[in-house]
């Protein structure tokens, strides 16, 4: 008895439902026959076909109880994984769909294209169907139907897939390749704005990044006139009380929650650590820019050798909260990750809180009545040393939640606040020393200025060019942006 046959005569009764020839073709000799049989029962869409299709791969099927073998090589076996899939895209299950739609998006066999285009038409998730309309044009491109091809080429159109219609922009026929041509210019297109799209958010990403940096600095140095190059340092320690703090709610329920103990903890630590600088060494030398300069590099070189004494010099690593992790697909080719979408959300809020505590409070108050006329101040009754703390405080708390906000975007070592001291000093100068507005814009200014740059040349040349144009500005306009106004001018 045949093989054919045999399978014939124990089909079982879950089996009858499915298509009777295709489920005899299974156990044929002819491979051809079998992956012809392997489409016809997807396209049934009958849920019992993904049974025998499975069962089939293992290389037997059990029919009636008994278990009829099947000579199943690479290319049937590949047909048969490929079946399946398109089979779960009918799964109420939307992480099943969602992952058959992913693993035919490289393509599949013509004979699955109707079960495709009905699994489109029935899905509900957009991104699940945008994958199934670019496997279904995919696969309708091959179609000997000139109409259906175009139908394809306009759907691509829409997509930003260039690949398949770079293949039919090469294709004999002339009104395929004007019409691939045409979706082409358009998909370029869209792909531009979104290359624009993704700098200018670049940008303003790097911005915040540099403007959380450089709060703190403009008001030790913007306001107090300290050139404190410790800052940096101080940023590092923020970025370690955040990994410390991560470590005590590791293993806990509560772990996407750390960064609302890790942000006031930040600002805390690095505050007491730059007011106990203030009243142990740098309030000995205010007025005296040289001694401040050397004082604090030297603090900032006892704080780095301190941190890799406690936590050693290999970088530490800063988990995200699981809700920061991913990010939000806006174009095909722009992808803004949610990690950085907080961190610019964060520098606004600590923007708007400086603004309101030196605007509207009596600390506020004090720190701006000091700056403009230390002298005026005291004589009634402001403990300008006092105020001279707090500010500092302020300064250096800034920077630790700066330090906070950078440990979610890399490793956290002890050379982290390396990297931003320059930078932080640019923005200041570059923004008008004093002036909170200028350091706003100056960081946004060089952020957008440092990615556009590194778009055409690279990082390196990129960040030369900006230093040579902060060199050239400050010697045409050593104010900054903004210049200072008030008593602090005419002093």
């Amino acid at each position: 008895m045949t093989k054919a046959a045999l399978a014939a005569f124990f089909i079982s009764t879950s089996a009858l439902a499915l298509d009777r020839a295709a489920v005899q073709k299974l156990a044929s000799d002819d491979n051809d026959e079998k992956i012809a049989a392997i489409a016809a029962l997807v396209a049934s869409g009958d849920p019992q076909a993904a049974e025998v299709l499975r069962q089939a791969a293992e290389g037997e099927v059990e029919l009636d109880g008994k278990k009829v073998e099947i000579v199943v090589n690479n290319r049937v076996r590949g047909r048969i994984a490929e079946a399946l899939s398109v089979l779960k895209l009918l799964s109420s299950e939307k992480s099943e769909r969602l992952a058959a739609a992913k693993a035919l998006a490289g393509g599949a066999d013509s004979a699955m294209l109707p079960l495709i285009l009905k699994a489109k038409e029935k899905e509900t998730d957009a991104e699940i169907k945008a994958l199934l309309e670019i496997t279904a044009a995919g696969m309708q491109l091959k179609s000997e139907d000139k109409a259906v091809r175009l139908a394809a080429i306009r759907m691509l159109g829409s997509s930003n897939h260039k690949s398949l219609l770079l293949e039919a922009a090469a294709d004999p026929d002339e009104d395929i390749r004007l019409e691939a041509q045409k979706s082409l210019g358009a998909v370029e297109a869209r792909l531009v704005w979104g290359e624009w799209l993704g700098l200018a958010f670049a940008g303003a990403s790097l911005g915040s990044i540099l403007l959380l940096a450089a709060l703190g600095l403009a008001i030790t140095y913007g306001l107090m006139g300290v050139i404190n190059m410790a800052h940096g340092e101080l940023i590092m320690i923020g970025a370690y009380t955040t990994y410390v703090v991560q470590g005590w709610f590791r293993n806990t329920s509560y772990f996407d929650f750390y960064l609302l103990a890790a942000i006031p903890a930040a600002f805390l630590v690095a505050a007491l650590v730059g007011m106990a600088l203030e009243r142990s060494v740098i309030r000995w030398l205010y007025g005296r820019p040289l001694e401040t300069l050397l004082a604090t590099w030297g603090i900032s070189l006892v704080l780095i050798q301190a941190v890799r004494t406690v936590f050693g010099a290999q970088n530490v690593q800063v988990e995200n909260p699981s809700f920061m992790s991913g990010g939000i697909q806006v174009l095909s080719n722009v992808v803004l990750p949610w990690n950085r979408v907080f961190i610019l959300a964060f520098a606004v809020a600590v923007l708007i809180g400086m603004w309101a505590l030196l605007s509207k409070t009596r600390l506020g108050l004090y720190i701006r009545g000091v700056t403009q006329n230390r002298s005026m101040a005291a004589c009634v009754g402001v403990p300008t040393a006092r105020v001279d703390t707090w500010a500092f405080g302020l300064g250096s708390g800034i920077a630790g939640l700066a330090g906070c906000a950078l440990s979610q975007i890399g490793n956290v070592g002890p050379d982290l606040g390396q990297g931003y001291i320059v930078d932080s000093f640019l923005v200041v100068v570059f923004g008008g020393v004093g002036q909170l507005a200028g350091t706003v814009y100056a960081a946004l200014v060089l952020g957008f200025a440092n990615k556009l740059l590194e778009s055409w040349s690279g990082a390196v040349l990129a960040k030369i060019a900006l230093l040579v144009f902060i060199i050239i500005f400050i010697q045409r306009r050593p104010q900054g942006l903004f210049a200072l106004k008030g008593r602090a001018v005419e002093a």
